[in-house]
């Protein structure tokens, strides 16, 4: 247990109706009555972001968040497959379980499980990943005001917006938080 004064953003709590990391934290001191704290909490399963009031000094339990490496193996009907860096055992995956981080996997990288009492919550992902063009349509030039983007596919099956001189082939990086072109990779 902790107190809610001792939290931060980032944190994961284990409350009565389930996971929750904080993504906002305010300790509020109004000018009568008794201070108290503002999270903004998400919902770690479900994804669902909620606000929550707590008296200050209210104790809270913190969850234990272990983070693993592991191996994506491959994807079939069954969900994804990820073997353990250090056990080599195999687990699977939903695709629910694995949400947006589907878009970013490729067979045979690394990848960072978030574990809670032995079962895989989520996937840390870094904060860009390469990834191959596949299809793309030519760049042409045309008479416009500004640069222009075109929708390119990647290996993963991701669209991102490009610029017009990428192509068919090339890598590009892209920003796992937002899904959005970075550069080429040479």
């Amino acid at each position: 247990m902790i107190s809610t004064n001792d939290v931060k953003p980032g944190m994961t709590l284990d409350l009565d109706d389930g996971l929750f990391r904080i993504v906002e934290y305010q300790h509020v001191k109004p000018g009568k009555g008794k201070a108290f704290v503002r999270m903004k909490l998400k919902n770690v399963q479900t994804g669902a972001v909620v606000e929550r009031t707590f008296r200050a000094d209210e104790p809270v339990q913190q969850a234990v968040i272990d983070r693993r490496p592991h191996q994506f193996l491959y994807r079939d009907d069954d969900g994804f497959h990820f073997m353990d860096g250090e056990t080599f055992a195999q687990m699977s995956l939903s695709e629910d379980e694995v949400g947006d981080a589907a878009w970013y996997l490729k067979a045979g990288e690394a990848a960072q499980l978030a574990m809670y009492e032995g079962k895989a919550i989520g996937i840390d992902l870094p904060a860009s990943v390469e990834l191959g063009i596949v299809a793309t349509e030519p760049g042409v030039k045309g008479d416009r005001s500004s640069a222009g983007t075109k929708p390119a596919t990647t290996e993963t099956g991701l669209v991102v917006q490009v610029p017009l001189f990428v192509e068919e082939g090339d890598r590009i990086k892209v920003e796992t938080q937002t899904g959005s072109y970075m550069t080429r990779v040479s």
